[in-house]
């Protein structure tokens, strides 16, 4: 099934206003420990590839010289580009994707893809940011994981009602049979891998943990209405149980799949 079937034009467009208060953000530390790994300079560019709410080019941007960030959904620029004012920050959104790059654009020393990848065809993706990518400098792949621990009791429940508003969705089968991306990587000219993670304990109230629901594309199967009244409520009433004053308790651990040439560390 191609992209192009199951990137239903609703998929991003609808939940984009809930992915400010509930996707979770990155460490912070996890940005500076990535910088320090691929030796970015404040002389240098970033590429945030599939910004979504632009959490990693707002890391970013203290971080380089100018940070240019890519999605190819109106909304969801529009979020970034507000998180961005809030934050203080200056970052270059662009509208665009992965299967066309912007014009013009580049080299950077680093490549960032939060959460984006499994959308994108990943070798050619590769192939077109192999010229965009300065001699020496990396492709990280930002993702979160909520380990095992008594603070994540909730965790599970949450995943398992998520996915149950989901069965119809047509990208189950695409992004759920997706071979592993360190194997992707491997093929690639981005075949030199090191992982990153940092964990963070965090506090999130119960109704940040509703719009994180609610930011899934997968759960409206494309249409907003009373599915998204239903979620909210079986959510709010699950993790309710696990709250204290309104508030739960969650630990994130942040992790960075960091891929750079091995060419470039021979010569």
């Amino acid at each position: 099934m191609s992209l192009q079937n199951v990137l239903f034009p609703e998929r991003f467009k609808n939940p984009a206003r809930y992915y400010t208060t509930g996707r979770p953000t990155y460490p912070k530390l996890l940005a500076r420990r990535v910088a320090d790994l691929v030796g970015l300079s404040r002389r240098e560019q970033v590429l945030d590839l599939g910004t979504g709410p632009g959490f990693l080019a707002i890391d970013y941007a203290p971080l380089a010289g100018g940070v240019t960030a890519v999605d190819p959904e109106r909304e969801m620029l529009a979020v970034a580009a507000e998180n961005a004012k809030r934050a203080g920050v200056t970052v270059n959104f662009v509208r665009g994707s992965s299967f066309e790059l912007p014009a013009g654009i580049g080299p950077f020393r680093l490549v960032t893809i939060g959460r984006a990848f499994h959308w994108m065809d990943r070798a050619q993706t590769l192939a077109s940011l192999d010229p965009l990518t300065l001699p020496g400098g990396a492709i990280a792949l930002f993702g979160e994981r909520y380990p095992e621990v008594a603070d994540n009791a909730w965790y599970p429940a949450f995943r398992s009602l998520v996915d149950s508003y989901s069965t119809d969705d047509p990208a189950q089968g695409r992004t759920r049979g997706l071979s592993p991306h360190e194997g992707v990587l491997l093929e690639t000219a981005f075949d030199h891998l090191e992982r990153v993670s940092v964990l963070e304990s965090r506090r999130t109230p119960i109704e940040h943990i509703v719009d994180r629901a609610l930011s899934f594309g997968a759960a409206w199967d494309g249409k907003p209405g009373s599915r998204e009244n239903d979620l909210a409520q079986e959510v709010r009433a699950l993790v309710s149980k696990h709250a204290h004053d309104g508030v739960v308790h969650e630990v994130i651990e942040g992790h960075a799949l960091v891929a750079s040439r091995s060419r470039d560390l021979k010569s």
